[in-house]
């Protein structure tokens, strides 16, 4: 169908419609505690359309390293059929797109588990998300709770690309306004319980020059601590990222809204913490992920301190294992903990608190341990790595 509207000039009629003081509506998103269900499934709003352009800038914008995510010709000599979308943009998109309904409400990101990167996504690719409620713990009337969710990211095709669980800390909505009106219809969730990987790699060696000798298989010992040189000064520029990604928390960019806050979070917005993550993994590229052609997933992620504009960010990585793949002589699997630190340099950071730096922060008090200020970020991951041509 198919409209046809003659465009005539447009009146002035406002000054002769009366204001009605009692129509006023104030529109709420995202959801209290009590507004979450298990069982609930959201289907997010918007999706996100992958260009060339926004998957370039995002990269560069964060760092990285890896010929995958910036050269076209490279990924394609790897059996890919084109640019890849990095996966930290792939996790921001996902995460992002379903805050308006899951969790623009919350007071603080808790955690990130089982993150799986199922497929690529490459430039024209479009995004969707979706939620389901796992869990709800009520810690009391007086106390936000805790909710636990499991969000996905599907292409045009409905494949999906990417699953992580989350959680969320949200307090209850007593006498606040309602949100928005959880969704009338059934929503099938696509989440696979039992995915298999499959990637369309090739033995065709890409040109060595275009990466540095030492982040291969090979290179990787357990017990190893890599220490990242560089560190990266956050600006104000973090909050047109935020919203560059879709994430839809006021806290991140509204001044008058982090500043109407109590505790640690009062004051300047806070740091979006998937561009906290974006820019460590973007600063220990060159040191660990340049031979990567999969980043396999994620878990136990955790935002231990805030960040603001002016902070700077620094990372270090600490080998956990390095398994050789079953049946295939090219590629091994190396896990790894990345820290994040901030406003002291990493070096300076393992000089002072040594292996303390790599204990979990909500282990600490069971140990007799103090948690450490300048510590932001911890996270497992693991990585699908290149061994080095003979």
């Amino acid at each position: 169908m198919s409209i046809s509207l003659p465009l005539s000039p447009q009146p002035e009629v406002a000054s002769d419609i009366p204001v009605q003081l009692d129509q006023v509506r104030h529109p709420q998103y995202g959801r209290y505690l009590d507004e979450l269900e298990p069982g609930q499934v959201f289907e997010h709003p918007r999706g996100f359309t992958f260009t060339t352009s926004n998957m370039l800038h995002f990269a560069r914008t964060f760092m990285q390293a890896n010929p995958l995510y910036l050269n076209a010709e490279y990924a394609c000599a790897h059996g890919y059929s084109d640019l890849l979308a990095s996966p930290q943009m792939v996790f921001n998109v996902t995460l992002s797109l379903g805050v308006q309904n899951d969790s623009e409400k919350a007071i603080a990101n808790l955690g990130y588990y089982q993150v799986q990167f199922l497929r690529p996504v490459y430039p024209g690719d479009t995004v969707r998300s979706f939620t389901k409620v796992l869990e709800r713990r009520d810690r009391g009337p007086d106390k936000p709770g805790i909710t636990r969710i499991r969000t996905v990211g599907v292409n045009q095709d409905n494949a999906v690309v990417l699953q992580y669980e989350r959680k969320i800390l949200v307090g209850w909505r007593g006498e606040r306004p309602a949100t928005t009106p959880a969704p009338e219809v059934t929503v099938d969730f696509p989440g696979e319980d039992a995915p298999v990987l499959q990637l369309p790699l090739s033995n065709v060696p890409a040109a060595a020059g275009l990466t540095g000798p030492n982040t291969y298989f090979e290179d990787f010992t357990p017990g190893d601590i890599i220490v990242h040189a560089n560190g990266r000064t956050i600006t104000d520029e973090h909050m047109a990222l935020t919203y560059m990604v879709g994430n839809s928390h006021p806290l991140h960019f509204d001044r008058l809204f982090s500043s109407s806050l109590s505790g640690k979070m009062s004051g300047e917005p806070i740091v979006y913490g998937g561009l906290v993550f974006a820019w460590l993994d973007g600063l220990a590229s060159r040191d660990v992920s340049e031979h990567a052609v999969w980043e396999l997933g994620f878990t136990e992620g955790y935002h231990t301190q805030p960040a603001f504009a002016g902070d700077t960010v620094g990372a270090l990585s600490r080998i956990l294992s390095a398994q050789a793949l079953p049946g295939n002589d090219g590629y091994g699997v190396v896990t790894m903990q990345l820290i994040g630190v901030k406003n002291m340099r990493a070096a300076a950071a393992l000089d002072t608190h040594g292996a303390d730096l790599f204990i979990k922060e909500d282990s600490k008090r069971a140990i007799g341990k103090d948690k450490i200020a300048d510590k932001i970020f911890e996270i497992e991951r693991r990585l699908l790595i290149k061994r080095r041509p003979l």
